[in-house]
């Protein structure tokens, strides 16, 4: 169905004598109160009107019709390819983005760059050197120092969890090179992710402080694929850096198999990296302007780097599609919300929030209009749960309906304590900008995270068109609106 035809549930949809605007601001003469009609409080003051949650609930149906959004990450992993942090290829990404935006006719279309420090991967690898010579498959860590071109040789120590190398003696591990394992496993939320990661970003300054001159881990990731997992260190000042890299999970087992059996272990690894010290970063934007309140703004969107071992299907060009598609059916739809939905693709999220950062300094001044913000960043699985912050009743009401339209697509509302809302949402977040989280089906998330498999042929369409129709009915009654979150807003 064609959302511009009519439907017996969005009377706006229908020709009109008069001009959109005008038929759209008459929608609103007549108002559901949420107080009325949805929590029984009667001093709340804020509305939606009732063809709002129509036209919800035909965004819904449509998306779930099929959206564009296989076609966007499609497009953006054939065209581009993997795109690093600060790279020419993140670059081409925000070329294409901005090209595929503008010929979507969505306004205020833009780059907002920033500076940054990149990383770049040129060779790696490593080898077990004794008892048993064999390859191994290694991917360094971003942001990795290089070995030397003879590469680094030493005797591996094992700790079975970071706290284990936490608690070795300092001076202990001289000359040697440190070994993490860990138990991650699959889950549905990912919620395994956060603990085990510190072994990637906090472990190699550990080992460090411990003596160690190079660290190796398990990868973080719940496959038995030879892929390693990459993904970002961070150094701590004062202490040296050492050469740091991950081993696929069946050369992690091999590796503790052979240490098992009390022999001395002895490997070598190399890397061959590069940092450029003043590389171009940027964010790029879109919107759907608001009517009433163009000033007050509704935030979706997605990171739009990626690793460098797959095309960032999974992470995120999957994300990309989904908000991007989003968007473009409200705008299809024809509809014109009474405030503003921005669509941000951030950059140089991998490498540590670089660009959600640069966006909450850009735009400090009017972070007090950001009414809500969610972000796609967890690949391309179909959407179980929604969560949502709201410090007011009106809020909490229209919460209530979002979930009441998503319930018949199996999403159900869960508990709202601590929502989330994206990676990129956090420094948004930390400012004061409420948010919404939209839980999506992770148990395969980790089997592709960061490694070579991530590619498009693992995403499903289905999948990625029920995440639209989420998002579009999320962003467009929010949207369409003048419901607050924060404490004192109504």
């Amino acid at each position: 169905m064609n959302l511009r035809e009519p439907h017996p549930k969005a009377s706006l949809w229908r020709k009109s004598q008069g001009s959109r605007q005008e038929v759209l601001r008459c929608a609103h003469v007549t108002m559901v109160t949420l107080a009325l009609c949805l929590s029984g409080v009667n001093s709340i003051a804020q509305t939606v009107s009732r063809e709002s949650f129509a036209h919800a609930e035909v965004l819904r149906d449509r998306a779930m019709a099929g959206s564009s959004a296989m076609a966007i990450v499609t497009s953006l992993t054939t065209e581009v390819g993997p795109r690093l942090a600060g790279s020419e290829a993140e670059g081409r990404a925000r070329a294409w983005a901005l090209s595929a935006l503008t010929e979507r006719g969505f306004a205020n279309v833009r780059n907002e760059p920033f500076e940054m420090e990149a990383w770049q991967r040129h060779e790696e690898g490593g080898e077990i050197l004794s008892p048993y010579p064999q390859a191994l498959a290694v991917t360094a860590l971003g942001g990795s120092v290089p070995t030397e071109k003879s590469g680094l040789s030493g005797e591996i120590t094992l700790f079975e969890t970071l706290e284990d190398l936490q608690s070795a003696p300092e001076g202990s591990l001289s000359g040697r090179i440190a070994y993490v394992g860990h138990a991650m496993q699959r889950t549905q939320d990912g919620s395994s992710y956060g603990y085990f990661n510190k072994a990637r970003t906090a472990g190699p300054s550990i080992a460090a402080s411990k003596g160690a001159i190079g660290y190796l881990i398990r990868s973080v990731g719940t496959d038995s694929h030879r892929f390693p997992h990459t993904g970002a260190l961070r150094y701590d000042e004062g202490l040296p850096k050492i050469p740091a890299l991950a081993l696929a999970n069946p050369d992690a087992d091999q590796i503790e198999r052979i240490a098992a059996e009390g022999k001395p272990l002895e490997v070598r690894v190399w890397v061959d990296s590069s940092a450029v010290p003043a590389a171009e970063s940027g964010n790029v934007v879109a919107e759907i302007v608001g009517w009433e309140n163009p000033q007050e703004i509704i935030v979706i969107g997605a990171h739009l780097d990626s690793w460098d071992l797959g095309t960032g299907a999974i992470d995120d060009g999957a994300g990309v599609g989904i908000t991007m598609a989003a968007l473009e059916l409200i705008k299809e739809a024809g509809l014109a919300p009474r405030r503003t939905i921005r669509l941000v693709l951030w950059g140089a999220e991998e490498v540590g929030l670089l660009g959600a950062s640069a966006y909450r300094d850009r735009h400090a001044a009017e972070l007090d209009q950001h009414v809500i913000g969610s972000e796609s960043d967890f690949g391309g699985g179909r959407v179980w749960k929604v969560t949502a912050a709201s410090q007011s009743e009106a809020g909490d009401a229209l919460f209530g309906e979002i979930g009441r339209l998503l319930a018949p697509i199996g999403i159900a509302p869960g508990s709202n304590d601590q929502p989330g809302g994206g990676p990129d949402m956090s420094p948004l977040i930390a400012a004061g900008v409420p948010s919404l989280r939209l839980h999506q089906d992770g148990r395969d998330y980790f089997d592709l995270h960061h490694t070579a498999d991530d590619t498009v042929d693992k995403l499903d369409a289905a999948s990625l068109d029920h995440n639209v129709a989420a998002f579009a009915v999320f962003a467009w009654l929010v949207a369409d609106s003048d419901v607050g979150f924060r404490a004192g807003s109504e």
